[in-house]
């Protein structure tokens, strides 16, 4: 009979809240103001003011990246 329980492959270790938050943050910070000339850019070209603002849609890069990292 084999033995299953020895040498089984380990599951990667999950990154801590705290870590998780801290990327979040800096990736929040460096998006925030590509969003806001996107946002800028975005209600002279087309002469009103999109639906996202600028805090929203550096949030939503921030959410869409932050997973990405954590599942490399």
């Amino acid at each position: 009979m084999t033995d299953h329980s020895v040498n089984l492959p380990r599951g990667r270790q999950k990154g801590s809240a705290a870590e998780f938050a801290l990327y979040f943050a800096l990736i929040f910070a460096l998006a925030l103001p590509f969003a806001l000339l996107g946002w800028a850019a975005s209600a002279v070209r087309h002469g009103r003011l999109p639906e996202k603002g600028p805090l929203k849609r550096a949030w939503c890069e921030a959410r869409q990246i932050t997973p990405m990292i954590f599942t490399a």
